[in-house]
């Protein structure tokens, strides 16, 4: 990007706190053993209606770890960004939350 602030991501990458961060990385894990035993299901041509619960079960999970980071984000990084005295960085903060909730709606 010329001119212009940059993306805030590289300024805060480093706002989710350690725990939040390692109970992250867990509940990934834990998702991709379940993927892998999706993935089983299907090689064993196991019924439709069976593997659609589990994967179910995994939406449910990633929408977990969505909670985590959005928690995260609205309570340590967007805090950071807002009380900066870069008027141009709070605004981009602003989009950026504006477009993640927009775009949640279009789906």
């Amino acid at each position: 990007m010329s001119g212009g602030t940059p993306p805030l991501r590289g300024a805060l990458r480093r706002c989710v706190r350690s725990e939040v961060r390692a109970q992250i990385l867990e509940r990934l894990h834990n998702i991709g053993g379940h993927l892998k035993g999706v993935q089983r299901m299907v090689e064993e041509d196991v019924y439709c209606l069976d593997i659609l619960a589990q994967m179910r079960a995994i939406d449910r999970a990633v929408d977990k770890v969505n909670v985590l980071l959005l928690r995260e984000h609205l309570t340590q990084c967007v805090p950071v960004a807002l009380s900066g005295e870069d008027q141009e960085r709070r605004k981009q903060v602003l989009r950026e939350l504006a477009a993640l909730f927009l775009a949640t709606l279009v789906l």
